[in-house]
């Protein structure tokens, strides 16, 4: 018996396109083999705050997305390196990601909101 874990399924093109519609990852895109997304912010303080908490969930989740990051913006690629392509690690944390950026308090709930607009939603 090997110690060796087994790669994950890695996905087609057609199957990632459909993967990004099961997934509500609207904004998400194939180019390149990557699974993409880009995050417009309100300037570079709240980039940077988004990358970090970005790198966070990376972190947590133990797979890392490659970012790339202009003063009001932020490109976050994913692949699974070591399947040599999209697998659900990807999905999964795509997910998480759109989920944090673009979480709000609820109306009406106890927490206000920043007035500023932050990280743009589509």
């Amino acid at each position: 018996m090997s110690d060796q874990k087994e790669k994950p399924k890695t996905y087609t093109d057609e199957e990632v396109s459909a993967k990004i519609r099961e997934h509500g990852l609207s904004e998400w895109y194939l180019e390149d083999g990557w699974l993409r997304r880009k995050f417009s912010t309100d300037g570079w303080p709240t980039t940077l705050m988004l990358v970090n908490a970005i790198g966070f969930l990376c972190e947590a989740a133990y797979h890392h997305a490659d970012l790339s990051v202009t003063w009001a913006k932020v490109w976050v690629k994913l692949k699974t390196h070591s399947a040599g392509g999209i697998t659900d690690l990807d999905f999964a944390l795509a997910r998480e990601i759109e989920d944090l950026a673009l979480w709000r308090p609820d109306p009406g709930g106890p927490l206000e909101g920043t007035p500023n607009p932050f990280v743009k939603r589509p």
